[in-house]
C-alpha cells in the first residue's frame, strides 16, 4: 500500500501600492482578503496539502524580492517547515523577470519544494505538457515589462507634479506641513516655523551651530523628528541614530541651507536607475527641479544669503558661550589674500588678543600683519559709521530726485538693445528672402539654400526672444519703483550703531582687508550698487546740498578720495577722509 505525501504549505499574498494594484478597477480582486479566499477554496478539496502557515507582504513592490514574509517564508523552506508554496497568480509572486525564474525553475526544484499558481494553472507537481517550461517564463516575462511600464508612469507622472510646484515628498520639511485640502501644497506650521526663525537669528547673532543646537535643547524644544512624532505623524528618518533624537550642529546646519525657508520648493535630488535597483544616487544639481517663490516663505531672502555667507567662512567662537567673534572670517590679510586668525596672549595677568596672517603663523611666507582685536574692531566701526553717513546723504538725495531719473537710463539702455535685436530681425528677414532668387539664379544649391534659410530663421527666431526678454525687463523696471535701492535701509537702520556686533559685521561688511599695521581696507556689502548709485548721479548731473554746506555729493567724496587713510597704531582711530576709504574698498 501506497502512503500518499501530505505537503506542509505556505499562502503567499502580496499587494503592491505602487504597480497600480489597488486602484479601483482592480482593487477587488487583488485584496488581500480576496487573495486568500481564492487560495484557500482552491486547497479545501486537496487532501495532500495541509496549510501552516500564512504569509502576506502588504504595500510591496513585486520587483523585489526582499521582502519581509516572503523572506520568512524561505526561511520556513530551508527548516524544512514548508514544502509547498501556494499563491493567487505569478505576478502575486513577484514580477521580476529573472528572480520570479530563479526561484520557481531552479530553487524550488531543488529544495523539494511544490509551487502553485492557482490562476495561472500551474502546479509544479503535476505539469500538463511541455508548453509550461515556454508559457511560465513568458508570463513573468510580461509581469515584469508591466512593472517596469508601471515605474514609467510614475516617475513621468511625478516629474511632472514636481515641475507644476506641487510637493511630493511623504513629510514636509520642519516648519511647514500640508494644506489639509490639497495635500500637494505646503503651508506654515506656526510653532516649527517660529523656532526655524529663532535658528537663523541666532545665527545671524553670532552664534555657532553648536552653541544653537545646546540652546535649543536646554529649552526643551524637540527636534524635527520627534516634533513630528508628537503631532502624530509617523515619521521615520535614517538620521536618527539613538532612541531619543536631540538637536544637533548637522540638524541646525540642515535647517539652516534649506531653501525651502526662503519659498523655493526643490525635488528631484535623488533618484534610482531603474525599478530594479534600489540604490539610491545623487542627482547633478542642474537635473534639480526648482521652483522659486512656491510657497510662502519663513525666512527673508537677506537673511538667508546672509546666512549661507557665513556658513562658507572660518570662524572662531568665544570659549565658554560658543559664540563667534564678531569679525571672525572677515578679516583677510592684506599681502597674500589669505585669512587671519585671531589670537590670544596673556601678559602682566592680562589677556590681549590680535590678528595675524595665517600663511605667516605656518610657513613664514608672508609678512604677520598683526593688529590688535580692539583697534581693529574700533576701526571697522568707525569706518562703518562714516559709510552709513554718506548711504544716508545718498538716501536724501534719492528722495529729492525720486527714481524716476534711473528708471529712464535703465529704459533707454534697453531701448537701446532693442532696437539693436530688432534690426538684426529685419536684416535675418531681408536675407531670407533673398536666398530663394539666389537658388533661381544658381547662386546657391538647394542644400546650401536649406541651410542657410534654416541659419537665418534661427537667428531670426532668437533675436525675438531677446526681444521678448527685453520688453519683460522694461516692464519689471516700470512695476519695482524703489525696490532697487532696499538696500539703502539695511544700512540706515544701523544708524544709530555704538558697538560692532556680529549680526551687524556679517550683514553689512563683506570683507576687512588688513593692508599693514597703519591702513585697512573695508569691503561693504552692496558696494556694487553704490558706486552705480553714484555714478548715475554724476551722469545725470545732480549736485544736491545734502547738508547745508554748500556742497554736493560728488565734490564731498572726490575730497575723500584725494585724503589719506591712516589707522593710528597708538589710539587705533582713523585720520584722513573715511569716505576714500570707503571707495578704495573694491
Amino acid at each position: 500500500m501506497v502512503t500518499q505525501k501530505i505537503y506542509h504549505a505556505a499562502i503567499y499574498v502580496r499587494l503592491s501600492k505602487e504597480d497600480g494594484d489597488v486602484a479601483a478597477g482592480k482593487a477587488e480582486s487583488n485584496s488581500i482578503s480576496n487573495q486568500k479566499y481564492l487560495i484557500k477554496d482552491f486547497l479545501k478539496d486537496k487532501e495532500d496539502i495541509e496549510v501552516v502557515s500564512e504569509r502576506v507582504d502588504d504595500g510591496y513592490s513585486g520587483s523585489d524580492f526582499e521582502r519581509p514574509a516572503f523572506q520568512m517564508m524561505l526561511e520556513d523552506i530551508k527548516r524544512g517547515v514548508v514544502d509547498c508554496v501556494v499563491v493567487k497568480d505569478l505576478s502575486r509572486f513577484g514580477r521580476e523577470y529573472i528572480d520570479s525564474g530563479m526561484y520557481i525553475e531552479r530553487l524550488f526544484p531543488a529544495l523539494g519544494v511544490r509551487f502553485i499558481a492557482v490562476n495561472d494553472g500551474y502546479d509544479s507537481l503535476d505539469r500538463k505538457d511541455s508548453s509550461d517550461d515556454i508559457i511560465i517564463p513568458f508570463k513573468n516575462l510580461i509581469n515584469d515589462a508591466y512593472c517596469r511600464d508601471i515605474s514609467v508612469k510614475i516617475r513621468s507622472h511625478l516629474e511632472v507634479k514636481r515641475r507644476n510646484g506641487e510637493f511630493i515628498g511623504s513629510f514636509a520639511a520642519y516648519g511647514y506641513q500640508k494644506k489639509a485640502d490639497d495635500r500637494h501644497k505646503l503651508e506654515i506650521d506656526t510653532y516649527a516655523a517660529g523656532v526655524v526663525q529663532d535658528i537663523f537669528r541666532m545665527k545671524l547673532h553670532g552664534m555657532s551651530q553648536d552653541a544653537i543646537a545646546n540652546k535649543l535643547n536646554e529649552s526643551g524644544i524637540l527636534p524635527p523628528a520627534e516634533y513630528k512624532a508628537s503631532t502624530g505623524s509617523n515619521y521615520q528618518t535614517g538620521f536618527k541614530v539613538k532612541e531619543k533624537s536631540g538637536w544637533t550642529s548637522v540638524t541646525v546646519r540642515r535647517i539652516l541651507t534649506n531653501e525651502i525657508y526662503i519659498g523655493n520648493l526643490v525635488q528631484g535630488r535623488q533618484t534610482t536607475p531603474n525599478h530594479k535597483v534600489k540604490q539610491v544616487y545623487q542627482k547633478e544639481e542642474s537635473d534639480w527641479v526648482r521652483i522659486e517663490k512656491n510657497h510662502e516663505p519663513i525666512v527673508s531672502d537677506r537673511d538667508f544669503e546672509v546666512v549661507q555667507r557665513l556658513l562658507a567662512m572660518d570662524t572662531r567662537t568665544a570659549p565658554g558661550n560658543g559664540e563667534v567673534y564678531p569679525l571672525s572670517g572677515l578679516v583677510v590679510c592684506g599681502g597674500c589674500g589669505m585669512p587671519m586668525i585671531r589670537k590670544t596672549t596673556k601678559a602682566g595677568g592680562k589677556a590681549y588678543s590680535y590678528y595675524i596672517c595665517a600663511t605667516n603663523k605656518s610657513t613664514k611666507e608672508c609678512s604677520p600683519h598683526s593688529i590688535a582685536t580692539d583697534k581693529l574692531e574700533n576701526v571697522v566701526l568707525e569706518l562703518l559709521r562714516k559709510h552709513i553717513e554718506s548711504i544716508m546723504d545718498l538716501q536724501r538725495v534719492l528722495a529729492f530726485i525720486g527714481t524716476v531719473p534711473f528708471q529712464q537710463m535703465d529704459m533707454k539702455k534697453l531701448e537701446e538693445r532693442k532696437a539693436e535685436k530688432q534690426a538684426e530681425v529685419e536684416r535675418c528677414t531681408h536675407l531670407r528672402s533673398m536666398l530663394y532668387e539666389d537658388m533661381k539664379d544658381g547662386m546657391i544649391s538647394k542644400n546650401e539654400y536649406k541651410e542657410l534659410h534654416a541659419a537665418y530663421e534661427s537667428r531670426r527666431k532668437n533675436a525675438q526672444l531677446a526681444i521678448r526678454q527685453i520688453e519683460l525687463e522694461m516692464e519689471e523696471i516700470l512695476e519695482r519703483k524703489s525696490r532697487a535701492f532696499v538696500w539703502l535701509d539695511y544700512f540706515t537702520e544701523h544708524r544709530n550703531i555704538e558697538k560692532l556686533t556680529r549680526n551687524v559685521a556679517v550683514s553689512l561688511i563683506r570683507e576687512v582687508r588688513v593692508v599693514d599695521k597703519n591702513s585697512i581696507e573695508v569691503m561693504f556689502d552692496f558696494d556694487d550698487c553704490y558706486r552705480e548709485c553714484m555714478d548715475n548721479l554724476d551722469r545725470l548731473g545732480y549736485g544736491i546740498d545734502c547738508d547745508g554746506t554748500g556742497k554736493d555729493i560728488q565734490s564731498r567724496e572726490l575730497e575723500g578720495l584725494a585724503e589719506e587713510n591712516i589707522v593710528s597704531e597708538d589710539t587705533g582711530q582713523v585720520s584722513g577722509g573715511v569716505a576714500g576709504m570707503e571707495r578704495r574698498a573694491v
